[in-house]
């Protein structure tokens, strides 16, 4: 009878009734938008991860990836070329910015075929090299660490140094190591140079803000703007070299200088 009396009440006063629906469309649109927002946070995290993959397949196919097996310039057939990196998408989830040396913490590790002394990337540029790894984890030694010594070039001019950190600004470093009698032009490209087998040539570094002279030094310091912001990093890919042993195999024969 209470039911009955309920639904004669709202179904028959305008006033009462117009007021049960406010009321229900309301609850009922505070529930969608709470909904809403998680689903679209939801999603986008998976379609970030999707374009994570899809930017690693179109990485593998640039002629960055890839090593060159015969010479010539008519191709023959398809071994022409061999990839020689691949690349292993990951996640940040603890880092720092503020210290001397600074590191970032990856939700991969050895299980993910993860090693140490392996290229961190973003899609804007470099990141560091891997440092400790365990199972599911991994330790960035990141650009913005004292001694990081990357090998870098200015891409317009093909001029080459090291990649530097003062431990000062997170957005700056230099390059040492590139002659005063360069002719480097303001705001040129800065990429990986690709010979150590860590990065492959022509990743992104950051752009020439200025030139500073060496006091004593027949050299220029070479202030670089990084391309990546290292405080709002999230998303990275990690390098695997896939012809990395046989590069250390062939320059362990290299003979070592002799005393004179």
């Amino acid at each position: 009878m209470q039911v009955f009396a309920l639904y004669t009440y709202f179904t028959y006063l305008n006033f009462p009734r117009s007021q049960y629906l406010t009321s229900a469309s309301k609850v009922a649109g505070t529930f969608l938008s709470a909904k809403h927002e998680v689903t679209k946070h939801l999603n986008l995290s998976k379609n970030n991860t999707a374009l994570q993959k899809e930017n690693i397949h179109l990485r593998s196919q640039l002629p960055m990836s890839f090593v060159r097996m015969e010479n010539g310039l008519v191709k023959i057939n398809d071994t022409l070329f061999k990839q020689q990196y691949d690349y292993i998408p990951a996640l940040v989830i603890n880092s720092t910015f503020t210290k001397a040396n600074n590191y970032f913490t990856l939700n991969i590790g050895s299980a993910q075929g993860i090693e140490k002394d392996m290229g961190v990337f973003s899609d804007k540029g470099i990141v560091g090299i891997i440092h400790n790894v365990s199972e599911h984890f991994s330790v960035v030694k990141s650009v913005l660490t004292e001694n990081i010594n990357i090998d870098v070039m200015i891409e317009s001019d093909g001029s080459f140094g090291l990649l530097k950190w003062d431990g000062k600004h997170p957005r700056r470093g230099s390059i040492s190591g590139i002659s005063n009698d360069t002719r480097i032009k303001r705001w040129s490209k800065v990429v990986t140079k690709g010979g150590s087998g860590i990065f492959p040539r022509g990743i992104p570094v950051g752009k020439v803000e200025k030139l500073r002279t060496v006091e004593g030094k027949p050299i220029w310091d070479v202030v670089v703007l990084f391309s990546e912001n290292y405080r709002t990093l999230q998303r990275v890919y990690v390098i695997k070299n896939l012809l990395k042993e046989e590069q250390k195999k062939i320059e362990s024969l290299i003979p070592e200088d002799k005393p004179k």
